[in-house]
């Protein structure tokens, strides 16, 4: 069931998005859906590879979470069998012609067993150190939620 989430997600992403003008956003775009594709198979390793030690992130419902282990440990609480899965969709990516830093926009979804709980907008802030790009802080905004969704996982 996960392989089809995962499937269907990188389909939609293939399709949603505009294609990558440049190296540094297709390097970007393909980051993003290899950490999908962990997140789906619960592979906390690979999952965690793409943040910086200092990574923060503000959640969707607007609870702040600061380092790679207190990140790491979401993913965590969920455990392999989650019927749980978060996705993020990029829409968007700019490289900074000055800096070795990236933002990138889209948005993000929960689903359980195919169905779309929350949806939301997302940012991202990329930092490129040598030939690789990693996140250093993430925004979520939970914009819409269906059936169980908003009972059991919109708590703000």
């Amino acid at each position: 069931m996960k392989s089809l989430s995962l499937a269907c997600c990188v389909l939609l992403s293939a399709l949603s998005v505009r294609a990558a003008s440049t190296p540094d956003q297709a390097a970007i775009r393909a980051a993003r859906l290899a950490q999908n594709a962990a997140i789906v198979a619960h592979d906390l390793d690979r999952i965690a590879f793409f943040w910086t030690e200092d990574v923060i992130i503000q959640r969707g419902f607007g609870l702040q979470v600061s380092g790679k282990a207190a990140y790491l440990q979401l993913f965590r609480d969920d455990g392999p069998g989650s019927i749980y899965v978060y996705q993020r969709i990029p829409e968007a990516i700019e490289v900074s012609p000055d800096w070795p830093l990236a933002f990138e926009s889209g948005y993000w979804e929960l689903r359980a067993k195919d169905r779309v709980l929350v949806r939301g907008k997302y940012s991202a802030q990329w930092v490129k150190r040598g030939r690789q790009w990693f996140i250093r802080g993430e925004v979520y905004v939970a914009l819409t939620g269906y059936d169980e969704g908003k009972q059991q996982k919109a708590t703000p």
